[in-house]
């Protein structure tokens, strides 16, 4: 007779004592293992404030900005995993958080922003600092809720986190009018959540047989490549894609979310393709005969011009979010699948099955020989290269950095130069491209990840957007470094200008456009950013001469605290390989 053991009792919720929405919303936060908050407040917000003030197991970092905070928050979570906190006031205190908002959601990050809202009864009569903040983000979050019941709070707080780092991971807004805060409740805290749509709680694992058939695919094809996105890293399914790349003897491109999933320095990597990406890479991806695609969603700068992409190969997409399949690119085979379960169960069935991967030793010649004739490569020059001080800052922390950018040509020098075998060690503004991304994101890296040297490396442009978060960290005590590559303009728009519009220059140059900084012209460059930074408490250094560069980088690594390194570059730099918007692999721009 078969026995059944008893089932699993139900968690009973926990009902607390009288409290303060404000309290509760405090209290949750501390059961959803939240050590730190980045917030800014205000009138909508300072209930929440004066409740954060009385406990001691939340840190709570001021920013100078809301977006900056914002920023932070997603930096902290894309170092970590966990889902990132921020919180503002209403009005323009929320309204400031949007890029951040929109940011997480084009790259699927964990963020919870927490907003203040005006009292119920002013809700819709425009009062002071009033916005629809719930209507405003509902294209760019994964989900919003306005608590308009002080007893709803906790269920809210729970389902909040749930579904920010459930599935495939994304921003939530909650918006808590005043009087919601300053409402006492007995609050009931949920020990679960539970939706009334399935699809919400729903485990998507690809079945066996779907499975087999990718391993058929794979054993039967002459050129395979393995095209890994973030989904890889939102996953934690790196040592799962690493094991069966092996094993299959694929090699792997990755996009820029994708970094870290996959060893660069590993001979099966192909590094990252599309627009700025290795030629290899882009090359591989378009004479493959088998594209196997692992939680990325075909983005434009991947791509280029869809119709042409990978037109040879067998195309089998698996992704946790149905929506993203044949959504940019009609592929054979889709999957509906957490990646980490279906890479996992990808190398089981390997092994159960004793697969043996097909002869694809002209192919890996064929790659060998793309790598080491093509590699990402620069011209000398009299001057600091900016590739040259990303490579220089490689070799001085050997690869064990987190480097965190703003966005323009530097992100993509960033990505070429420094290699990267470990995930969340490169983190940046890929799906939005916010500039301004890049300081506040290391701030929060650094906070989530103390015992780790986190570098922005930075362009004069982007960094300036969110400057004023050198008080933040001189304040906190949080020892961000950043290294800048100045070249006095706004150098991926120059790019373009260059290359599609005759080196016209349409409001892209910095300084003063009739006497304009440089390496040659060092009295002109401007702002002055060491005397910014030390106006702010923070060490920095200028460094022009390429006898001194290694040295400089050398003492901002040593340093203690939070540091500004503005390394002097020129602005005639492309970021080389170029695959023109819209275009296809073979109209790449070479030089």
């Amino acid at each position: 007779m078969k026995t059944h053991a008893s089932p699993t009792p139900f968690p009973k919720a926990d009902i607390g004592p009288e409290m303060k929405g404000s309290d509760a919303v405090v209290a949750c936060l501390i059961r959803e293992g939240v050590d730190v908050i980045f917030a800014y407040p205000g009138g909508a917000s300072q209930e929440l404030h004066q409740s954060l003030a009385r406990t001691d197991k939340i840190r709570v970092i001021l920013p100078r900005h809301e977006q900056g905070g914002s920023f932070a928050a997603e930096g902290y979570a894309r170092a970590t995993g966990k889902v990132g906190v921020c919180m503002a006031t209403s009005g323009p205190g929320a309204t400031n958080l949007v890029s951040a908002l929109a940011d997480a959601y084009m790259d699927s990050i964990p963020l919870v922003a927490i907003t203040g809202q005006v009292k119920k009864e002013f809700i819709g009569k425009m009062a002071f600092q009033e916005t629809d903040f719930f209507g405003m983000t509902l294209p760019i979050v994964k989900h919003s809720y306005l608590v308009m019941d002080v007893n709803e709070l906790p269920k809210i707080m729970k389902e909040a986190f749930h579904l920010a780092r459930s599935g495939r991971p994304g921003p939530i807004v909650i918006d808590i009018p005043k009087d919601v805060q300053q409402a006492k409740f007995k609050p009931v805290f949920p020990a679960t959540v539970e939706f009334r749509n399935p699809i919400l709680s729903e485990v998507h694992q690809a079945d066996d047989e779907s499975l087999r058939k990718v391993l058929a695919l794979a054993g039967a094809a002459k050129k395979p490549v393995i095209y890994a996105g973030g989904g890889i890293i939102s996953a934690g399914a790196e040592a799962e894609l690493r094991a069966f790349a092996r094993k299959a003897n694929i090699a792997v491109a990755t996009t820029l979310m994708g970094v870290g999933a996959f060893p660069e320095t590993d001979p099966l990597s192909l590094q990252w393709f599309g627009m700025h990406g290795a030629a290899y890479g882009n090359w591989a991806v378009d004479e493959a005969d088998f594209l196997l695609v692992v939680g990325a969603r075909f983005d434009d700068r991947i791509t280029g011009d869809t119709r042409k992409f990978a037109a040879q190969a067998t195309i089998v997409h698996i992704d946790i979010d149905a929506s993203e399949h044949n959504k940019n690119k009609r592929v054979s085979m889709a999957l509906v699948s957490d990646v980490k379960y279906a890479l996992g169960r990808l190398n089981e069935l390997a092994k159960a099955s004793k697969f043996t991967p097909p002869d694809t030793s002209a192919w890996h010649a064929q790659l060998a020989k793309w790598k080491k004739e093509h590699p990402f490569s620069y011209e000398p020059n009299k001057h600091i290269q900016p590739q040259e001080a990303v490579k220089v800052l490689y070799e001085l922390t050997k690869g064990d950095a987190i480097v965190v950018t703003g966005v323009g040509q530097h992100q993509m020098w960033a990505a070429q130069f420094y290699r990267f075998d470990e995930p969340r060690r490169y983190i940046s503004s890929l799906g939005l491209g916010a500039m301004g991304f890049g300081y506040p994101a290391a701030l929060g890296a650094k906070v989530a990840c103390p015992d780790k040297q986190v570098i922005d490396i930075d362009g004069d442009g982007s960094f300036a957007m969110n400057i004023q978060e050198l008080a933040t960290a001189h304040i906190e005590k949080i020892a961000a470094k950043a290294m800048i590559l100045n070249n006095q303009h706004l150098g991926m728009v120059v790019q373009w200008e260059d290359r599609f519009y005759g080196s016209v220059r349409g409001n892209t140059i910095l300084g003063d456009e009739n006497n304009v900084g440089s390496p040659e012209n060092p009295d002109a460059l401007y702002p002055d950013f060491v005397k910014i930074a030390e106006g702010y408490g923070v060490k920095g250094r200028r460094v022009i001469k390429k006898s001194e560069l290694r040295s400089a980088i050398q003492e901002m690594l040593d340093c203690d605290g939070p540091f500004v390194l503005d390394v002097v570059v020129p602005y005639t730099e492309h970021v080389l390989p170029m695959i023109p918007a819209g275009k296809t692999v073979k109209d790449m721009l070479l030089k």
